[in-house]
């Protein structure tokens, strides 16, 4: 079979992904036909004693290419490392962190040199990163250092942006994870412009046609004519025009309090939103299970489910894979692209 294999990387075991990682191989064995999980082979047979009817067979590979030698509705799985000891559920780990980092790694420089088709990434956990010693606060960062490192380019140099998806919605953040106060230092007018190139170059890749793009202001009502705060005309209209002396189909700024309703009803593609919670609470609102965390600006397809490690109800069987299932599809989607 000529096609690439796509990594899934098992994400922080105390979690939910091993879980999801089982079902979405037992509910969905077609669609995970040339997938294999980057991860600890004990600790995904571990997620799978807690699947209904009879789990999925285990077969470990050694390289990416040996997933097509797997039989259908088996999960292959590739370990980095040696054996982990299993960790409790649902607590913060030093170990867990270590693993899912390495696990990353591992998916990222595989598609960096072009042996997987796309990285689908399970939730880490950002304490148990920090506890692990990791300097990235979570996939976004870890993978922008890593495609930095290997095109030789300071990672100012490789600028990525975050997109969350579902059939409805698409949001672009111009600001990730950072705090508050932070986020409202990084409306620039760079950071904005390079943000609606981001989002016009991947999304026109992915649609077929310029993307139309409506950017949500930063204050109350979008400032109001300047009477809630000057971001929208200083910072934010500017950047706004430089886009479209470029081509770009952008529209706004507009009130944060409803673009969103607009682009759901079709007036426009995705909504660049100014910081982290303002873009992915309309998207997380409408559904967690559908929902798609792409990272834009990589030279690598990643995706992910849109939601974290659940730590409340990991190693209690009742994990949803659907967020998983459509972070898969969206992968395949955006590798044939």
């Amino acid at each position: 079979m000529s096609a690439l294999p796509i990594a899934i990387s098992m994400g922080d075991a105390a979690g939910i992904g091993p879980e999801i990682i089982a079902k979405a191989y037992q509910a969905e064995p077609a669609l995970l036909q040339g997938c294999f999980v980057v991860g600890d082979l004990g600790l995904v047979r571990r997620a799978t004693t807690l699947l209904p009817g009879v789990p999925p067979a285990l077969a470990r590979i050694a390289s990416a290419r040996d997933v097509w030698q797997v039989p259908p509705r088996c999960i292959p799985v590739l370990q980095p490392n040696a054996d982990t000891a299993a960790m409790p559920y649902g607590a913060v780990s030093a170990a867990a962190g270590r693993l899912a980092a390495d696990c990353v790694v591992w998916g990222a420089r595989a598609a960096l040199r072009g042996d997987v088709a796309a990285l689908v990434t399970a939730p880490v956990h950002k304490e148990a990163l920090a506890a692990a010693g990791v300097p990235y606060p979570g996939h976004t960062e870890l993978l922008q250092a890593e495609a930095a490192a290997h095109a030789g380019r300071p990672v100012a140099e490789m600028p990525v942006r975050m997109m969350l998806a579902n059939p409805e919605l698409r949001t672009v953040l111009v600001s990730i994870h950072v705090a508050l106060r932070a986020a409202l230092d990084a409306v620039t007018y760079d950071n904005v412009l390079q943000t609606l190139r981001i989002t016009h170059a991947a999304l026109a890749a992915v649609l077929g046609h310029a993307p139309r793009i409506a950017v949500a202001g930063l204050n109350p009502h979008a400032g109001e004519g300047g009477l809630f705060g000057r971001e929208e005309i200083e910072t934010i209209a500017p950047a706004l025009a430089q886009a479209r002396a470029e081509g770009i189909d952008a529209q706004g700024p507009f009130a944060p309090d409803t673009v969103f309703m607009r682009a759901r009803t079709g007036a426009f593609d995705v909504v660049v939103a100014m910081y982290h919670d303002q873009g992915l609470i309309p998207v997380k609102y409408l559904g967690v299970e559908q929902g798609v965390n792409v990272t834009l600006g990589l030279p690598l397809v990643r995706t992910s489910p849109d939601h974290g490690t659940a730590f409340d109800i990991a190693g209690t069987g009742q994990a949803d894979a659907r967020s998983l299932v459509e972070a898969l599809r969206m992968a395949r989607q955006l590798a044939r692209a």
